[in-house]
């Protein structure tokens, strides 16, 4: 028994030390998960952005006065409906495959690229999240700011706005970790992040199971981390509440 136990270390070592230490191929894990970390916040500040200008335009649209619609307002509003359904009604792979096969075919850049339509998928899950928020908002608020000669822009940026932040905190960092994930589907377009340099290292080594198996577990303390601060900011606008 004991033999065989040592026999299954010894395997079990070579196949590590294959996977993350020869070739100092640990440095690629660290390189890859920088790239996955730098593409999470790029796409969440693209998403962030275009959520926002999305959501804004969306409850423009629907805090209209009756007889007062306009038809401008309602033309965009219709796009950026379409936008979120389109987006949200598709699977994120797709989306990936055609942004870099069909609309960027001739970039070599595929991280640029899975930056752009990870921000983009973001964003429509990020608008309806910012406009849940705004529309949580008691709309005396609005109409006070109207009262005090602001315009409706304004308005939103001074006293709307800060008042949904707090609303839209949690559902902003549960899309920022659920992000953080999905880039892992990026490699499929050939950008090198953090899954593209396991399934690399897997081929050259011709064994899957510890890059998969590293990566994961990466994956795993990244998202702790990134719950475990997201409570604690939770936790501190709370006690700024209770004051």
């Amino acid at each position: 028994m004991q033999e065989a136990l040592t026999r299954w270390l010894d395997v079990m070592y070579s196949r590590l030390y294959r996977a993350f230490m020869e070739g100092d191929r640990w440095k690629l894990y660290l390189q890859g998960l920088g790239t996955t970390l730098e593409m999470t916040v790029a796409a969440l500040l693209f998403g962030v952005i275009l959520g926002l200008v999305v959501a804004v335009v969306r409850t423009a649209h629907d805090q209209q006065r009756q007889g007062r619609r306009n038809p401008l307002l309602g033309f965009i509003n219709g796009l950026c409906g379409l936008y979120t359904t389109v987006i949200r009604g598709t699977p994120m792979m797709v989306q990936l495959l055609i942004w870099s096969f069909v609309i960027f075919k001739t970039s070599r850049n595929k991280v640029l690229v899975g930056i752009i339509g990870l921000g983009i998928n973001s964003g429509a899950y990020v608008a309806e999240i910012i406009r849940g928020g705004l529309m949580s908002v008691d709309i005396g608020q609005s109409e006070a700011g109207r009262s005090l000669g602001l315009n409706y822009f304004d308005t939103m940026r001074f006293i709307v706005i800060p008042q949904a932040f707090k609303n839209i905190l949690p559902s902003l960092g549960n899309e920022f970790i659920t992000l953080f994930k999905d880039t892992s589907l990026v490699q499929a377009i050939g950008a090198a992040e953090l899954t593209y340099y396991a399934f690399s290292i897997g081929g050259r080594t011709f064994d899957y199971m510890p890059p998969l198996i590293g990566i994961a577990l990466m994956y795993l303390a990244v998202v702790i981390i990134f719950t475990w601060l997201q409570g604690k900011l939770e936790r501190r606008l709370r006690e700024s509440d209770r004051r």
